[in-house]
């Protein structure tokens, strides 16, 4: 702390298979580069969501993937998170040359608010020329802004610890392999499996050779945070949207087709809508064991 004392300071709590974080992500990395030379210091704080974001070879993995250059703390045991009385992710802490914290910012959005207490932070501790103007981003896949207006499908989580609308048969069974079938329609943002699953807390594991997971959703993109089996090997999948092949509303991990594969701990995108957003029926089905589905997230 007494090395950035002098120095503006952001402060980026995030995890790598946090959409909101990521959507964040282009804007910290443009304000990195913008204003580094001008004496801003961006240091990530990489908390863990999910027990796989505490393998630190996955975020370094991440970290290089994102081309992410500033320096990330790997906070597994959440001090600095909350030495910060921190709640969220994304969250950004503005650092004044005092050390003092002048500006927070949870969740996406308010980026240019964020910009211009960068600028201003700058002007006063000194800085000769401060770069002027609002940093406008155009990213693409995951990291492309939601489509607020057509979401109303709220994050959700697949383990029994904070799942909700789960609609299957029989209700989940914690902690143990147990077969579920769907009923015949779900309604908006229920959800549920098909086959041979073991529910956990944070996660739902395919316990028999093939099974499914449904979702009756309404946004124009919807991700997944999947994990292969331990051994790591691939895990095949294909996708459909009422009952048909994606086609162009495909996500970036997924083919027009339907198919894809599991192959590392992170999120999916798995739809990508064009055009008008309408209530659709989204399905993934699991052609190999072991695959673990986390969380879904939508945009």
């Amino acid at each position: 702390m007494q090395e950035l004392r002098g120095k503006v300071v952001l402060v980026d709590f995030w995890t790598y298979s946090c959409i909101n974080c990521l959507r964040a992500l282009p804007y910290v990395k443009a304000w990195t580069e913008k204003y580094r030379d001008q004496g801003l210091v961006v240091i990530g704080v990489h908390a863990p969501e999910f027990a796989f974001e505490r393998d630190v070879s996955n975020v370094v993995k991440a970290t290089k993937n994102l081309g992410i250059t500033y320096p990330v703390a790997i906070d597994n045991q959440y001090t600095i998170w909350r030495a910060f009385n921190n709640q969220y992710w994304p969250a950004h802490y503005f650092i004044d040359a005092q050390g003092h914290i002048r500006y927070r910012h949870f969740g996406e959005g308010n980026y240019g608010e964020s910009e211009r207490v960068i600028q201003q932070l700058l002007h006063e501790a000194g800085a000769a020329q401060v770069a002027e103007g609002l940093t406008e981003v155009n990213a693409q896949g995951v990291q492309q802004a939601a489509d607020m207006d057509s979401v109303r499908s709220p994050e959700t989580y697949v383990g029994y610890e904070r799942g909700e609308n789960f609609a299957s048969t029989p209700k989940a069974v914690h902690g143990q392999a147990a077969s579920y079938t769907l009923p015949s329609r779900l309604p908006l943002n229920a959800w549920g499996l098909a086959g041979r699953w073991t529910v956990d807390a944070e996660h739902a594991t395919l316990a028999s050779p093939a099974g499914r997971i449904v979702y009756r959703f309404h946004a124009r993109d919807l991700h997944l945070v999947l994990s292969p089996g331990p051994d790591g090997k691939p895990v095949r999948f294909k996708v459909s949207i009422d009952g048909k092949a994606p086609g162009q509303a495909h996500g970036m991990d997924v083919a027009a087709d339907g198919s894809g594969a599991v192959t590392e701990q992170r999120l999916y995108q798995l739809i990508r809508q064009p055009g008008e957003i309408t209530e659709r029926t989204f399905s993934i089905e699991f052609l190999d064991p072991a695959v673990s589905a986390y969380a879904f997230t939508f945009g």
